[in-house]
């Protein structure tokens, strides 16, 4: 007998790993998960956070919260490695190629973020939330980088 099982598509399995890897964030302001992945296959994962072997915000402080830094600027003051930078690391540290993959993010990537992965031949972001970064949305249309908007309601934030 067939039972009724809901499956998620591809795009929602990869974002759920995404939004999982975004739990491990030490970040206080923003909890970000990417997970990079090819032909249906995980090849890298990451989230935001100090780092290796540094402090990390949770435990000593937000210097962008202290300096009244918005979402969006001075990303240098910032002591977190974003969650696309981690993943990239990761993947190279393994020998991983990640040229023709497609990045899962659960915020749209910063300008820093965008660069690299343009660099890295990614070759579509599937995101979740939107971030206040115009310059990063039109260097990746102009590098032909498709941008898919997946909504997913199973998203959680630290309060």
């Amino acid at each position: 007998m067939k039972k009724n099982v809901s499956r998620p598509s591809w795009d929602e399995y990869f974002m759920n790993i995404a939004q999982l890897a975004a739990t491990r964030s030490t970040c206080l302001r923003r909890q970000v998960g990417a997970a990079i992945t090819k032909d249906k296959k995980i090849l890298a994962t990451g989230y935001n956070g100090a780092p290796a072997g540094l402090k990390h915000c949770l435990d000593i402080g937000c210097l962008r919260e202290e300096m009244g830094i918005p979402s969006g600027e001075r990303h240098e003051l910032c002591r977190a490695t974003h969650a696309e930078q981690n993943a990239i690391v990761q993947a190279a540290t393994h020998g991983v190629s990640i040229k023709d993959s497609v990045l899962y993010s659960t915020t749209h990537p910063c300008i820093l973020c965008s660069k690299l992965l343009i660099n890295a031949g990614i070759k579509k972001v599937v995101i979740e939330e939107s971030y206040p970064d115009e310059l990063s949305q039109k260097m990746l249309k102009e590098a032909r980088v498709e941008i898919l908007v997946l909504k997913n309601k199973k998203r959680r934030r630290r309060k």
